[in-house]
């Protein structure tokens, strides 16, 4: 039986000679004294570092805060989420994950300006943000090296506005025990069928690993995500699927669960070609797709619709009341799966309202 990946660490560090000097930077060299470490300019190390196992200590010149790049609004619906990006890449290997598609360094990177994220985060005064750190990342897999969560949880609880969520498919938890979350976290794991677990996510941790990793924010008070995406549509999706939602609800008081989010395999065709090339054994990309109006492969609209009314049923056969939602789908398709269709806005009203 596949037990997942055991904590990551590097094989080595390299250090951009601008971020020598900042705290966040020398907190994390010293939880690492004995991994070898190089100062290095950061424009020649860019393309040139093709290994997971360096971790790279950086600055985040842009933004740290943005809308999540949803595909098109006009489209699709949005929930008005906004990312925080914190780092880029994990230690685990996906065979569909996305960001193979538009990163072009495949080490993994962390930004250690973090005065100038929380300068940002001290900018939103009005409104109520959902703000997440799992979109180039996965929020938790290093959080045992960088400690991240114990400077990002408190500052959330501390903001009426704001919240986090730190979306994983690690088992890296211990740190959340101690914090004052104030229930503006809210910790989320990433699930699919048991089958596609185990032939598609390599090096992460079981489904009943991450389950027993929730059951354990549940004890602390936290509330619990949990995302079916990307769904796989194979010969036993009813079987494999029905018996992770049933896992899920053995594990998870459905009172404690934030939201559950559905979202079927969608790729931009770039990412057909990586697949067969890094993956040949998988078959993902050999189903019924079409080409969308966001230029992304789909299955088909009926096929979306089927299984998403199954999954739908399945998680009410346990609650009537936790939050569901479709990520990044047509309005015709909320219609066919809920009976009604939340546009203007209403999306992220019903989500900001389940964590106020």
């Amino acid at each position: 039986m596949r037990t997942g990946l055991k904590n990551y660490f590097p094989k080595k560090i390299l250090i951009d000679q601008e971020v020598i000097g900042f705290p966040y930077a020398q907190e994390i060299l010293q939880r690492l004294p004995n991994v070898p470490t190089e100062v290095v300019d950061r424009r020649k190390v860019r393309g040139s570092i093709f290994d997971k196992h360096i971790l790279f200590l950086t600055q985040n010149k842009g933004r740290f805060l943005r809308p999540c790049p949803c595909t098109k609004k006009e489209y699709y619906l949005s929930c008005e989420y906004h990312t925080l990006d914190v780092a880029t890449n994990c230690a685990f290997n996906c065979s569909y994950c996305i960001l193979q598609s538009y990163l072009n360094q495949p080490f993994i990177q962390v930004y250690t300006n973090l005065q100038d994220l929380f300068k940002e985060l001290d900018t939103l005064k009005g409104g109520f943000y959902r703000i997440g750190t799992g979109e180039l990342t996965d929020s938790l897999f290093l959080d045992h090296i960088t400690h991240l969560s114990g400077k990002l949880v408190p500052y959330f609880a501390q903001r009426k506005n704001l919240i986090l969520e730190l979306k994983t498919k690690s088992t890296v938890v211990d740190h959340l025990e101690q914090l004052n979350h104030n229930r503006h976290t809210v910790v989320s794991w990433s699930l699919n069928a048991i089958e596609i677990a185990s032939q598609e996510e390599h090096g992460a941790p079981t489904i009943k690993q991450r389950l027993e990793a929730a059951k354990r924010c549940q004890d602390w008070g936290y509330l619990l995500g949990f995302h079916f995406d990307p769904i796989i549509y194979y010969p036993h999706w009813e079987t494999g699927y029905k018996q992770t939602i049933d896992m899920l609800f053995s594990y998870i008081n459905p009172e404690q669960i934030a939201w559950i989010s559905l979202g079927m395999f969608r790729f931009m065709p770039s990412l057909k070609y990586i697949i067969k090339r890094r993956f040949p054994q998988s078959k993902i990309i050999y189903g019924e797709f079409i080409s969308a109006l966001d230029g992304k492969r789909r299955y088909f609209k009926p096929i979306r619709i089927h299984v998403y009314k199954k999954m739908l049923s399945w998680i009410r056969e346990y609650s009537q009341r936790v939050v569901v939602y479709l990520c990044m789908e047509r309005p015709e398709v909320w219609n066919k799966v809920f009976g009604f269709v939340p546009d203007n806005g209403k999306l992220k009203e019903m989500l900001d309202e389940t964590v106020r």
